[in-house]
């Protein structure tokens, strides 16, 4: 954890930068490693991902895509809860493979629910999250 309102992870993978890009825009590939969603990878695309409800928390995350740089960067923006939050995915080739480095900001470090939240999500991207992209990218072909 870096700040109390900004979760970055930085992670190499063994895969080129052109098939980590594909895992992260193709929305059946996404569903796989992270949630359902009707994601496009155009500026302004409005989509949603979707899980199971939970307590103050519909299931549903809205988002837009805010910027995108094939096989470089993708930002997006993430509502959802009380939450109004944007994710970043920044890819850089490095020798046979792709770092690949996530950061999610906007928490607000004075709400004791967004900063559960913040707890709650920092671990599932850190554990969860890596654990089924790096799957989903090993049963890909490139």
């Amino acid at each position: 954890m870096s700040e109390r309102g900004t979760i970055r992870v930085d992670q190499f993978l063994p895969h080129p930068p052109a098939k980590v890009w594909r895992a992260l825009t193709d929305p059946d590939l996404i569903a796989r490693w992270l949630m359902q969603t009707d994601f496009v990878p155009v500026v302004g695309h409005r989509f949603t991902f979707r899980t199971d409800p939970r307590p103050g928390f519909d299931g549903i995350v809205r988002c837009e895509v805010l910027d995108l740089d094939p096989q470089r960067l993708l930002r997006w923006s993430w509502r959802g809860g009380s939450l109004d939050t944007v994710v970043t995915w920044t890819l850089a080739a490095e020798g046979r493979g792709t770092r690949l480095f996530l950061e999610h900001s906007g928490f607000d470090p004075d709400d004791p629910l967004q900063q559960r939240t913040y707890a709650l999500l920092d671990g599932g991207w850190r554990s969860h999250v890596w654990r089924r992209l790096t799957r989903v990218l090993g049963a890909i072909e490139s």
